[in-house]
């Protein structure tokens, strides 16, 4: 089926399709697909109408970024797309401590490495991996934003960083009129729902676009796997060494996948199809990024587009996997406000609209 829900990305002229199409299996051997896969699920997402495909130069050590410059040239698609990729990570080049973090230098290393691999001349949106936890704020917004004035990318965004890290990048740069950030990359699904406390609200003050990665939670909401008194069953990235380790098999997580496959019961649809559905109707959601190992389940995947979730089945959903409340988000509630304004009940701007 054809994407048809296009939106800005955050408070920018970019506009990205609701799904983007996520390359971290591109050229990978263990869990990943090869070039002739890759290249069948690329066309897939293209065929139903997707722009965002999001790369980085870590993926498959760089091949992720060669097979998507390889595909986008082969179609003649680099004006029609949304090319994005990321950098921070370190470079492997030995001894040299600038081939990796946050810094103009390693940013200049990283750009010139991963055009030269996509083939192209610009990059629509360049995404910092993750925080570095040295470099100043100020220089990576400077950094970037000439390079958004030279024209070698359009956009930028920041991934994996703390909430007040974006804001002060956002807020800085709308104080002094100079291209700031306008999205961020973060982990988003029903087991992985810790942005709503401050990255959500922070992304609606500043204008920022959220692209939710993992909305599968690394295919545990997909139903890949299952509890048994042995222990784990079943194949997926979960299934070896990766990054989550083994924190998504928790007692917590395992009520949220029983609810959302009754929830999955009560429309006859797959549970895969059913926890992205909710996550891309969640507030402040631009686009939820899914990556695939064959065709088939990208096509599975991208049919979550037409499933419509009553407020009943968002309820139950939303009451299985509420994260928890922690100091100072447990301090604010209806009854706190009423004590503050003496009994009365205030609406805020936001809330009135």
């Amino acid at each position: 089926m054809n994407q048809t829900a296009f939106r800005t990305l955050g408070r920018s002229g970019l506009v990205v399709s609701p799904f983007a199409l996520g390359t971290m299996t591109f050229g990978s051997q263990r869990w990943g697909a090869n070039a002739q896969t890759s290249a069948d699920i690329f066309n897939t997402y293209i065929d139903t109408g997707g722009n965002v495909i999001d790369t980085a130069d870590v993926y498959a050590d760089g091949l992720s970024e060669q097979l998507v410059g390889r595909f986008i040239a082969e179609r003649g698609l680099r004006d029609q797309v949304v090319l994005a990729t990321k950098f921070a990570f370190y470079g492997g080049q030995s001894q040299n401590v600038n081939a990796g973090g946050n810094g103009r230098k390693n940013i200049q290393r990283a750009l010139e490495g991963s055009l030269r691999r996509l083939g192209t001349d610009y990059i629509d949106l360049y995404w910092l991996h993750i925080w570095d936890q040295v470099t100043p704020v100020e220089e990576v917004l400077q950094t970037l934003g000439d390079l958004v004035r030279a024209g070698t990318i359009r956009y930028f965004g920041f991934s994996n960083q703390p909430a007040w890290y974006a804001v002060r990048a956002a807020t800085l740069a709308a104080a002094h009129a100079i291209p700031g950030p306008i999205a961020m990359q973060l982990e988003y699904s029903l087991v992985e729902r810790n942005i709503e406390r401050e990255y959500i609200p922070a992304a609606r003050e500043c204008g920022l676009g959220i692209a939710a990665w993992s909305p599968l939670a690394a295919g545990f909401l997909a139903g890949k796997y299952q509890r048994q008194s042995s222990g784990v069953r079943g194949q997926g990235r979960l299934s070896g060494p990766n990054p989550f380790g083994d924190q998504k098999f928790t007692e917590r997580n395992w009520n949220i996948l029983q609810a959302l496959q009754n929830v999955a019961a009560m429309l006859e649809q797959p549970v895969s199809q059913v926890a992205l559905a909710w996550a891309a109707a969640q507030p402040g959601i631009s686009t939820l990024i899914i990556g695939a190992r064959q065709p088939e389940q990208l096509s599975a995947n991208l049919a979550a587009q037409a499933i419509k979730l009553t407020a009943e089945q968002v309820q139950l959903l939303n009451q299985a996997s509420i994260p928890e409340r922690v100091y100072p988000d447990s301090l604010f509630s209806a009854e706190l406000r009423r004590a503050i304004f003496g009994g009365m009940n205030v609406q805020g701007w936001a809330e009135s609209r």
